[in-house]
């Protein structure tokens, strides 16, 4: 294995929910809250799961972590105040930059050409107000969004998230290990089609994966 215990419970927790395996989510939450990992990284790879898995599933979560020991949240969390926009927006946009590299500019282009309004939430919401928090370093935070996608099978983004993960500091063991921590909830075929995208970033990036079953 590669990925440190802790930050491998992470993936491992961000998996379980993607898939919405409530046993193995569970088993993990009673890990973290004995001492597996931090805590309030927990808290943190919860709250991020949002943007890939909605509000339903991040909140249900949540809540089923304060039962087995979570900590409780805080009385108001001024990171999430709407008085830091500006500072969301900021911040964002370096995230982004870190995350997508060279890519970053054709990636805003991309995005605005949907929609703008996207581009405008995709920057200042999900990488500045959440991915941007304190409390939860870049790496681990892609790492656990590679798993989550890995389970969904969103290719397009598990492909940029595969990226972002080196991009922000991973080894290409650490990538192929939180991927195949989400493959595990996988069919077959999205499998071997995740994998085969794998490959190709770690020779784009120089990683040279090796083979994963």
């Amino acid at each position: 294995m590669s990925l440190e215990p802790g930050v491998r419970l992470l993936v491992e927790i961000s998996a379980a929910l993607a898939a919405r395996d409530s046993t193995a989510l569970e088993a993990s939450f009673a890990r973290a809250a004995a001492g597996a990992c931090d805590r309030p990284a927990v808290d943190e790879a919860l709250l991020q799961s949002h943007l890939f898995l909605g509000y339903p599933a991040a909140l249900t979560a949540l809540a089923v972590w304060r039962d087995f020991g979570g900590p409780p949240p805080p009385e108001n969390d001024l990171l999430a105040s709407p008085d830091r926009v500006a500072e969301w927006t900021a911040r964002g946009e370096s995230v982004c930059r870190r995350v997508y590299g060279r890519a970053y500019g054709k990636l805003r282009a991309n995005i605005a050409k949907a929609h703008p309004a996207m581009d405008r939430w995709m920057v200042s919401e999900g990488y500045g107000k959440v991915l941007g928090r304190p409390g939860l370093e870049l790496r681990t935070r892609e790492l656990c969004i590679v798993s989550i996608l890995a389970v969904t099978g969103w290719e397009p983004q598990l492909h940029s998230h595969m990226r972002g993960a080196l991009h922000a500091g991973a080894r290409a063991s650490d990538v192929e290990e939180a991927l195949e921590l989400g493959l595990r909830y996988a069919g077959e075929e999205p499998a071997a089609a995740a994998r085969r995208l794998w490959a190709r970033v770690a020779r784009a990036q120089g990683g040279g994966a090796r083979d994963v079953h």
